[in-house]
């Protein structure tokens, strides 16, 4: 991808971001000119606060070095933000992804798949607070183990450092 496109998408985002009506920036010379590693957009409604690396695809996989993402969640825990990956596949909008629900190569790299996007991220509107995900194991009769898998995937992201105790906590009320 371009570094023109790249910076479009992320003025595309923080534009997205403002019309849903979060205060937000662009991070200056974010992944370049600054010897501290600072995240492409932070945004906040007053009462939820995001760090965001923002990345897109024409339709190949997105990669995202383990470096990248130990700066976006070290940034956003000192910040007190809530670190997401924003991606964007061409013809598609924007999903959003926590750090730890992305798939980690054996390489210790990160990758999130068009098709992962499509079926697991979060779309923009539930990321706004416009709408909620319901899934068709919620709609149908309810499982109890799928909640278990939940709770260890809040337990074993804490585990890792990757989520605060405190956002698990509101994820798991």
């Amino acid at each position: 991808m371009s570094h023109a496109k790249g910076d479009r998408r992320e003025r595309e985002l923080v534009n997205e971001l403002d019309e849903a009506g979060f205060a937000v920036m662009r991070a200056p010379a974010s992944g370049s000119a600054t010897e501290r590693e600072l995240p492409d957009v932070l945004a906040g409604d007053g009462e939820t606060f995001y760090a965001i690396e923002a990345k897109s695809s024409s339709g190949d996989p997105i990669y995202l070095s383990g470096e990248e993402v130990e700066a976006l969640t070290y940034f956003a825990q000192n910040f007190g933000a809530k670190p997401r990956i924003g991606v964007r596949f061409d013809r598609e909008d924007w999903y959003f992804f926590h750090p730890a629900d992305l798939h980690v190569t054996d390489g210790g790299n990160y990758r999130v798949k068009k098709e992962t996007a499509l079926a697991d991220g979060t779309d923009f509107p539930e990321f706004v607070g416009d709408s909620e995900k319901v899934t068709l194991e919620e709609v149908g009769e309810d499982r109890g183990d799928s909640h278990d898998e939940d709770v260890l995937r809040v337990l074993n992201a804490v585990k890792q450092g990757t989520m605060e105790i405190e956002e698990a906590a509101d994820l798991l009320e």
